[in-house]
């Protein structure tokens, strides 16, 4: 079973478009299609971004996805702090995905990213879809 990282961009994307990849593969995560990893801080950024006004992301909706993130999802707390990316929340992600022995990372910012990290692959949502769709032998 595939094992990835799911970056903030992709949560509020499938929150904002429920037609585009980012939300297949947040619905995938309610139905263990693959293994999504989480960790506290994470969590904390997915629900600080998503709650920030000009999204205007329902106060419900958001407590909903995270409570339904929080049974899905495999808690993960990184043992090691990275310093990898210009953004400290992206070295948030690195450190879930390093933690969890990800194979992905997934991210509508691939370019803030390094290609790989390690074993773990950087790959756009659309990317991350063909390989589940195209199952375990694909990796």
């Amino acid at each position: 079973m595939l094992k990835a990282v799911l970056d903030t961009n992709v949560v509020l994307s499938a929150h904002l478009n429920v037609y585009g990849p980012s939300q297949v593969i947040f619905d995938l995560v309610f139905s263990r299609f693959f293994r999504c990893f989480i960790s506290n801080s994470l969590l904390e950024e997915y629900e600080e971004v998503l709650s920030r006004p000009h999204f205007g992301v329902d106060a419900h909706k958001i407590a909903r996805s995270m409570r339904l993130l929080r049974k899905a999802a495999i808690l993960v707390v990184p043992s090691k702090r990275l310093s990898v990316t210009l953004d400290p929340d992206d070295n948030k992600v690195l450190e879930c995905a390093l933690e969890a022995r990800a194979d992905y990372v997934v991210t509508g910012n691939v370019r803030d990213y390094p290609e790989q990290f390690q074993d773990i692959r950087i790959i756009p949502p659309r990317l991350f879809m063909t390989l589940l769709v195209a199952g375990p032998t694909a990796t």
